[in-house]
């Protein structure tokens, strides 16, 4: 267990921010099959709050949308937040060692993020895509720290 431990504390950065990214992109892959089924649930009773969601349409701010809608949009928003942030991730691990200030600051408005996003998936939604998130942030919040101290 020792060995392991200092293993992990001898990693680069990179590898840090690398395993981070991956996390994100398990997160992505998890939401993507369940955003495939949502509104096909198999209990009835939430096929019911499915239904009264896409029965009823409301104008807001200009647009008439239901809830459902709205559930879908925030959904597909999602994909592009995951997407991006492995993009940048990926992009600041290249150039942990040579932009390293810059990496700094983004690593960690990155992480603080995850740990937020992990925090609001646990009261909300469920512990495995809570403790991707704020896995993935804490991954990242001690790259920057690392980084930091170096």
């Amino acid at each position: 267990m020792h060995q392991i431990f200092i293993y992990l504390c001898q990693m680069s950065l990179k590898i840090y921010v690398r395993i981070a990214a991956a996390l994100i992109l398990l997160h992505l892959v998890g939401h993507f099959f369940g955003h495939l089924g949502w509104d096909t649930p198999e209990d009835p009773k939430m096929q019911e709050v499915v239904n009264a969601m896409k029965g009823y349409s409301g104008e807001f701010m200009g647009a008439t949308r239901s809830m459902a809608d709205y559930f879908q949009g925030y959904s597909l928003i999602l994909f592009g937040l995951f997407g991006m942030s492995i993009a940048i991730l990926w992009v600041i691990s290249n150039q942990i060692n040579a932009n390293s200030t810059l990496s700094k600051y983004l690593l960690l408005m990155i992480g603080i993020g995850y740990i937020y996003f992990g925090i609001i998936e646990y009261i909300y939604f469920f512990t495995f895509a809570a403790s991707i998130s704020l896995l993935a942030g804490i991954l990242i919040l001690y790259a920057t720290f690392k980084l930091n101290n170096n």
